[in-house]
């Protein structure tokens, strides 16, 4: 019995209605990832000739100030700073999470989140929901390419599919019975999102559908074991992504709902998700965004420890498991310029279907699409040397830690934080946010010629920096802060950061990516407890 259109926002504990009509809201733009998107949008591509000169490598920012130095001083123009808080914080959340939540004590004290665009529409998305049907909170990031339509409906979707994953069989029957007889269900999830943070509202009984088909086949499948959490994230994150291509095959009649779907699967996205029950943490991640542990040592500094691995050319692991999914005769076409057939950067992701489909189904779906699909080059492109499909998947890798009362805060951010600031700094500079304790290290000049004035500068800048940290009221705000305007001296530098946030959007994604951050804070008296009842 095809569900009725009001049972999926029922799902979303009502999150939708405060949408309004609006089919997909951008910062930018009414409707994101227009056909045009489809081609350029992103620099994980590294396209064929005729497509070059649209994918140029990021330039030096140094070079740009350099230049721009050079103009009078009539033609400059910064950001005040009003101006720039009111930049940086315009995307930011912040969620502090009961104590006690009616069924047990939470080992986390809330999050912060924000996003920084350099695309536009920005590509990057956010979720973090609680689990209310089980326990546990979801947590993560999307880094989308080739447009913003899969990260968009992963950061929609992804969470339904883990949570239902991880329902005990007696709650999955309760929850198709009053489908079927047409009463209002129990919310499964509780989001936390920021009104910029939307759901498809024409898509919600589309999605709706494909994920009763998969609850129902969990109730038929019903081993009557406990679900494992790491099997439930490779379990959803592999369904999710089968279900994103068979929408696409099927297609649908209402013509904006074909297209969308067309545009999920034909763009992509990376995935980094957190799931946090008591003291044990999950990290599945899909791609090159990352989740590292902030640790305090014993002695108040900072320590990064990190919770998972970019799946690239840079992984030599993942690089030998590409390989020995095809045949050897393709060992040498299958990583060429560090990227996976010459042309894409992360070697896993939900969508890409012109990764993982034959070439002729990407041919048959094309030709039967609208022709916004097949009017456009990218889409009837086939990569180069492509035998046998697929070479990409969206399987996570999952890493297991047991949180200890050291393990003071997480964070999951997109690739654009970590093309910046290397893991240490970030663990530091969180981490003194937080506990307002500032370590102080000597002034490193990395082999410049530096004058006494200017390090007095320095020393300046520093005690600035220090009395005017707590400015910024959201510990990822504090981080992109850093990330995008920290000079050659690991400090904040005004000037720079005025810069950066005043380049025009044709520039912007020239010298950086969309950041998007969230940083998790963990009671440690909670996870000490826990560890000593298990003593």
């Amino acid at each position: 019995m095809p569900a009725p259109a009001h049972l999926f926002p029922l799902i979303r504990s009502c999150e939708i209605s405060r949408i309004g009509s609006t089919a997909c809201y951008c910062h930018h733009r009414h409707l994101c990832c227009l056909s045009s998107h489809f081609a350029h949008s992103h620099f994980r591509y590294a396209p064929q000739k005729k497509f070059a000169a649209l994918y140029r490598p990021k330039e030096n920012f140094n070079h740009f100030i350099h230049t721009r130095d050079h103009a009078s001083a009539s033609q400059r123009f910064y950001l005040t700073p009003p101006q720039v808080n009111s930049i940086l914080k315009a995307n930011e959340y912040s969620f502090k999470v009961p104590e006690f939540d009616g069924k047990n004590v939470s080992s986390v004290l809330g999050f912060d989140s924000n996003q920084l665009p350099a695309n536009a529409p920005i590509e990057d998305r956010r979720s973090a929901a609680t689990c209310l049907q089980t326990r546990g909170m979801l947590l993560g990031v999307f880094d989308g390419h080739a447009g913003c339509a899969c990260a968009q409906a992963v950061s929609e979707r992804l969470f339904y599919y883990i949570a239902v994953s991880l329902l005990p069989h007696e709650t999955l029957l309760e929850i198709e019975n009053a489908v079927e007889s047409g009463r209002a269900l129990l919310p499964i999830l509780q989001w936390h999102k920021h009104p910029n943070d939307y759901f498809s509202k024409e898509a919600s009984k589309l999605y709706f559908n494909s994920l009763r088909t998969y609850w129902q086949e969990l109730i038929d499948l019903n081993s009557g074991e406990t679900t494992d959490v790491r099997e439930a994230l490779i379990n959803a994150f592999k369904r999710l992504d089968n279900d994103i291509s068979l929408e696409a095959q099927v297609g649908d009649p209402n013509s904006f709902l074909n297209y969308l779907v067309l545009r999920v699967a034909f763009s992509g996205a990376t995935a980094c998700v957190a799931h946090v029950d008591g003291v044990d943490l999950h990290i599945a991640n899909t791609g090159d965004s990352r989740a590292m542990l902030g640790v305090q040592e014993e002695d108040g500094s900072w320590s990064a420890v990190t919770l998972s691995y970019d799946h690239n050319a840079q992984n030599e692991h993942e690089v030998e498991r590409v390989k020995t999914e095809h045949p050897k005769s393709e060992e040498k076409t299958l990583v060429k310029q560090d990227r996976l057939l010459g042309l894409l950067m992360p070697f896993r992701a939900f969508g890409d279907v012109k990764f993982k489909w034959s070439i002729e189904l990407q041919k048959r779906v094309i030709e039967s699409g609208p022709d916004q699909l097949n009017d456009n080059e990218y889409t009837k492109f086939i990569p180069p040397n492509y035998h046998t499909p697929p070479y990409l998947t969206a399987e996570p890798e999952v890493i297991y830690h047991k949180l200890r009362p050291q393990d003071k805060f997480l964070v999951l951010a997109t690739d654009g934080l970590w093309e910046t600031m290397h893991r240490q700094d970030v663990a530091r500079i969180v981490g003194e946010y937080l506990t307002g304790v500032h370590h102080q290290q000597p002034i490193a000049v990395g082999g410049y010629k530096v004058t006494l004035g200017q390090m007095h500068g320095l020393l300046t800048e520093r005690r600035a920096r220090i009395s005017s940290v707590f400015e910024d009221q959201n510990a990822a705000t504090h981080l992109i802060r850093h990330a995008v305007g920290n000079n050659e001296f690991g400090t904040v530098d005004h000037e720079r950061l005025s810069k950066m946030l005043s380049l025009p959007e044709e520039l912007a994604r020239m010298y950086r990516d969309d950041i998007t951050i969230i940083v998790v804070q963990f009671n440690s008296h909670v996870i000490g407890a826990c560890q000593n009842e298990e003593l």
